[in-house]
């Protein structure tokens, strides 16, 4: 069971990231100095995280323009100090986190408290002297600033800092299937999934366990590995030691590693930069240049460079402005088309650049440096507060040393490059700051937006947070709509930032909308509790999905996801899809018509393993945490379903195979046969239960398999993927044995109606005094071995049926005339991943499985992870995945068209590595002479001559004018509504007919807008998916 209660469940998705460096966290102090956007989402995503202590220092008052990227202020906060406004928020969002404001100067004996110190919006030379004390007290250091369309990241955690688990993950292990003797020993190993190879690289260390024959392997220290191939391991030599026999599992050991950083005060001349490619290195390295210059500019004018965009035009493809035309004489200071010229002027006099200085790289970051972007702050301040949570938890590796990033791609947007001063210049609105950028016209844009938001989780909470600090839907004809249909549950608290403990069983999208209008009135949201599918087509129409200017989706599914990205691509509506997994995130733009489809993600695994496997033949822990799920369901909800069925229609097995028919009315007559009148009968079938699995079937398969069986003469039975099981001996003094057994008596009581009980004490009385009798193997049991034997192995017995059948109903009449009886019976428990007694039962049986095997255990959490399928999830991924996002946002609220301005991103908090590039055009293809791509479409209003709906006629004609293709057959979906094979007076009548007069019936017509496909003479078959569609409008 967890050990931690609600705490562990409602961090649970995040000690999946953290591994168990996260419960640190709780002891840890951290102060967060800048309150604005980045420091606001530092701090947010460490209280969400339940660091121990976090302090929040800001000296400033929270003016209007802080309303559109500071996310924790409201309306009655203005005037007052930002640290103490934020303080009030951030207490309320983690009850758990205690939370503090502090307004003096950052004195050396101050800072002595904390394990970790993060700088947002400091100057130069604060950053420099709080670094130099940091470097040398071993505190780790933070500096994240965010200006305009570009940010900065610097890490410094010391000069011994131990890092305990560097990668992502559980640490590999592969099961072992021959070890050779030699020098080198060369180990032939499977991964943990069949007909899968291993996953080790060269230079892992590992060791290994379970060994039979060659046992000087199993506890030794770990040794190296080098791979030979997918399935082959060298190791160290082995010509000394035993035969190997069978078994075994070679596993990855992560050993901590000691790295070492220079001060703020070194690393700002020599400094390294993390890049996800060396392209990228100029750039960042005149970004690092750029933001000094910042720095020296604002020590000299006591301010950030005027907003205001050059007015030389932007080529889209190289992102930055180019020089402005030479001036006459020296431009004046004041004069705002200056300011980002001393900037480049500073940049150049600094004398620090490694390599050439990109001065239009310069002159775009400082053109806006005054700006404030909600996205921004996002994407750094949850770049930042993941190394925070590195620091403290000592898992993944920190950054090394500097990271830049910018999006200064937006400032290609036609119509961005045009704008005057006036147009940037503030107007005492929320907006301020994104104005500086974009100018006031495009706020006025942002505010007319119509999008679609699919899903309220995490991604959904901070696409909806940042969208409320943008203004987007906040004006006159703007709509936002979020649809979800779950509720808000305890796990989501550490990362679905809009989410209370008070909103517990609260519908998502419901809470979600409510905090979206306390961040900004303004927004016209709407909140709906539906799913985006099939089911809801009459809702979510083509009508419906044609308004929209865009949606975001931050859906979980797969198919989820590409039925959504189907809508779009019918409607030609853009589509911005989002998604996480642990520290990893990405953003893909789907743009009608410059972009390619999104297309599959990849085929998901289902979980689902060969029935032999699991029944008799496991080796590895996900294979009897299946085995404990199939249990699951086997026990507590398909006989309560069966049972159900039957006592109220016993007919109902004549839809079903003899052969299953049998299994049913057998689970059926078990558990009428098997109804216990109180919990103690429940803890005596947990018991019997408990022998039949873990002792008795194993005994069954050992006298029908010893362990020297051989399938031929010197090839042993038990080898390779085979592993020789051994019985257990029920302990009620055993802990896990002990935790089965109430788990089970638990769900058996439940799904009997009976009242359960917990009680240790009383349960082991009753398990002491049962004595069950010794188990005897049969005899001549055949076992299947593939799955194909086992498909085979229960032949229909028409004569047991039927006599079953008859005894059943005349119980089942009996059982229904019974006062005594309540109907239904039994109330079928279905497995769910946030019920503790689930995940109680699960663990304990599938680890019960694995000891019978030889498999390592899995403690609690991995087990609920595993069974429940669980994505690990963790606040900072989504915070910047969500940013990312709404970068694009701004490009599609400008109506760009220029492909080379739009991003599909990719990144890896763990590694702090962010990939931005630009996304494929559409494939293209060739039909009827001309050349055509997945947005195309023929576009067709269905009026006839007669002002009615067209004929089918009147559809091949204007084929015919308009494209000249003769059109050999017509359908909509499955319907054929014309043929030419048809006879004549067939054709004659279905090209009378009007478009719709067929499908009434069929359930095609929907909508008063049809897809039809067409067939033309002259046709290559391999053209079938690829003509374009045609859509007709119906009057």
């Amino acid at each position: 069971m967890a050990g931690s209660g609600a705490e562990e469940r409602m961090y649970s998705r995040q000690l999946y990231v953290l591994g168990s460096g996260a419960r640190r966290l709780a002891g840890a102090a951290v102060l967060v100095s800048g309150l604005r956007g980045t420091g606001a989402q530092v701090a947010a995503a460490l209280v969400l995280a339940g660091t121990g202590r976090v302090v929040l220092h800001d000296r400033g008052t929270a003016c209007t323009a802080d309303r559109a990227h500071q996310f924790l202020l409201g309306e009655n906060d203005i005037g007052q100090n930002r640290a103490e406004a934020s303080q009030r928020a951030l207490a309320d969002l983690n009850p758990r986190v205690v939370v503090a404001a502090y307004t003096g100067e950052l004195l050396e004996d101050f800072l002595t408290s904390f394990q970790v110190v993060v700088l947002t919006e400091s100057p130069l030379e604060e950053q420099l002297r709080v670094g130099d004390f940091c470097h040398a007290q071993g505190i780790c250091f933070i500096v994240a600033d965010a200006k305009g369309l570009a940010g900065q990241l610097f890490c410094d955690f010391g000069k011994h800092f131990i890092v305990d688990d560097p990668a992502e993950g559980d640490p590999l292990c592969a099961t072992v299937q021959h070890i050779s003797q030699g020098n080198p020993g060369v180990v032939t190993c499977m991964g943990t999934e069949d007909s899968h190879g291993h996953l080790f690289c060269d230079g892992d260390l590992v060791t290994f366990s379970g060994v039979e024959g060659m046992v000087e392997l199993n506890g030794q220290e770990p040794v190296p590995v080098r791979v030979l191939d997918a399935f082959r391991l060298e190791i160290k030599d082995t010509s000394s030691f035993s035969p190997y026999r069978r078994g075994g599992l070679v596993s990855q050991v992560r050993l901590p590693q000691v790295h070492s950083y220079e001060p703020l005060c070194q690393s700002l001349a020599e400094p390294k930069i993390r890049v996800a490619s060396p392209e990228e290195l100029p750039r960042s390295r005149s970004l690092h240049t750029a933001f000094q210059a910042l720095h020296a500019f604002r020590r000299e004018q006591g301010r950030l460079p005027r907003p205001r965009v050059p007015v030389s035009p932007l080529s889209a493809s190289a992102w930055p402005l180019r020089s402005p035309a030479t001036l006459p004489g020296l431009p004046s200071p004041l004069c705002p088309q200056a300011d980002a010229e001393r900037v480049l002027e500073l940049a150049r006099s600094l004398g620090v650049q490694q390599g050439p200085l990109d001065e239009d790289v310069v002159r775009a970051f400082a053109s806006v440096s005054a700006g404030d972007l909600c996205p921004v702050a996002a994407v750094v301040g949850a770049l930042a507060a993941q190394e925070a949570l590195k620091a403290i938890t000592g898992k993944f590796l920190p950054l090394d040393q500097w990271l830049y990033f910018d999006a200064l791609e937006c400032l290609g947007l036609e119509g961005a490059a045009q704008l005057a001063e006036e147009d940037c210049a503030p107007r005492g609105s929320r907006y301020d700051g994104q104005i500086a950028v974009f100018g006031a016209a495009f706020q006025e844009q942002l505010g007319c937006q119509k999008y679609l938001v699919v899903g309220a989780g995490a991604v959904g909470c901070e696409l909806l947070k940042n969208f409320a600090m943008m203004g987007l839907a906040a004006g006159p004809g703007g709509d936002l709509t979020v649809t979800d249909m779950d509720t808000v549950a305890l796990s989501n608290l550490h990362r679905q930032l809009l989410y209370r403990s008070a909103d517990i069983s609260r519908p998502k999208s419901v809470v979600a909308a409510e905090a979206v209008r306390r961040m900004n009135p303004d927004v016209r949201v709407t909140a709906h509790q539906n799913q985006v599918g099939p089911v809801t087509e009459p809702f979510y129409g083509d009508n419906f999905f044609r308004r929209l200017d865009g949606v975001a989706s931050a859906l979980d599914t797969l198919e989820a996801r590409a039925y959504l990205e189907s809508r779009c691509l019918r409607c030609l509506t853009p589509l911005l899809d989002s998604g996480t997994e642990g520290a990893r995130g990405n953003v893909l733009a789907m743009v009608p018509p410059l972009t390619k489809p999104l297309g599959p993600a990849g085929t998901p695994g289902n979980g689902t393993f060969p029935v032999c496997t699991l029944r008799y033949f496991p080796r590895t822990i996900q294979h009897t945490l299946q085995w404990a799920r199939d249990e699951f369901e086997g026990l507590f909800q398909l006989p309560a379903e069966h049972v159900s069925q039957f006592m109220e229609d016993p007919a109902f097995l004549e839809q079903l195979p003899a052969a299953k028919a049998l299994e049913v009315l057998q689970q059926v007559q078990g558990s009428l046969q098997e109804r216990p009148r109180d919990w103690q009968d429940c803890v005596r079938w947990a018991r019997r239960h408990w022998q039949s699995c873990y002792h008795d079937a194993i005994t069954q398969l050992l006298h029908t398999f010893p362990p020297e069986h051989e399938t031929s003469p010197g090839v042993p039975f038990w080898a390779g993927d085979r592993t020789c099981p051994y019985p257990l001996t029920f302990n009620p003094d055993n802990d896990t044995h002990l935790e089965y057994i109430l788990a089970a008596a638990h769900l058996f009581a439940q799904a009997h109606k009976v009242p359960p009980c917990r009680d240790r004490a009383a349960a082991q009385t009753i398990l002491r005094s049962m004595v069950l009798p010794p188990f005897v193997p049969q005899e001549g049991l055949h076992i299947p071995l593939t799955e194909e034997q086992e498909e085979a192995r229960m032949p229909a017995d028409h004569g047991g049926l039927a006599e079953l059948l008859q005894d059943l109903v005349q119980q089942r009449q009996e059982l229904v005339g019974g006062e005594e009886v309540r109907v239904p019976l039994m109330e079928p428990i279905y497995f769910e991943k946030d019920n503790d007694i689930h995940v109680d039962f699960i663990t304990a049986a599938s680890n019960l499985r694995a000891e019978n095997y030889g498999i390592p255990p899995a403690n609690w959490l991995t087990s609920k992870r595993i069974a429940g399928r669980i994505v690990p999830a963790i606040i900072t991924t989504t915070a910047a995945v969500a940013g990312l996002a709404c970068l694009e946002v701004y490009k599609l609220v400008w109506g760009c068209q220029d492909l080379s301005c739009y991003r599909n991103s990719n990144f890896c908090l763990s590694d702090c590595l962010l990939l931005r590039i630009q996304p494929l055009p559409p494939p293209t293809y060739r039909y009827g002479g001309r050349e055509w791509n997945c947005w195309d479409r023929l576009e067709m209003q269905a009026v006839g001559t007669d002002g009615q709906e067209a004929t089918v006629q009147e559809v091949l004609d204007w084929l015919q004018r308009t494209h000249g293709w003769t059109v050999t057959m017509l359908l909509c979906g499955h319907t054929v509504l014309y043929d030419r094979e048809e006879d004549e007076e067939t054709r004659a009548q279905q090209q009378a007919q009007r478009l719709s007069e067929n499908l009434e019936d069929t359930g095609e017509l929907r909508q008063r807008e049809l897809e039809l496909l067409y067939v033309c003479e002259g046709e290559e078959a391999e053209t079938e998916d690829t003509r374009p569609p045609l859509l007709c409008s119906l009057p």
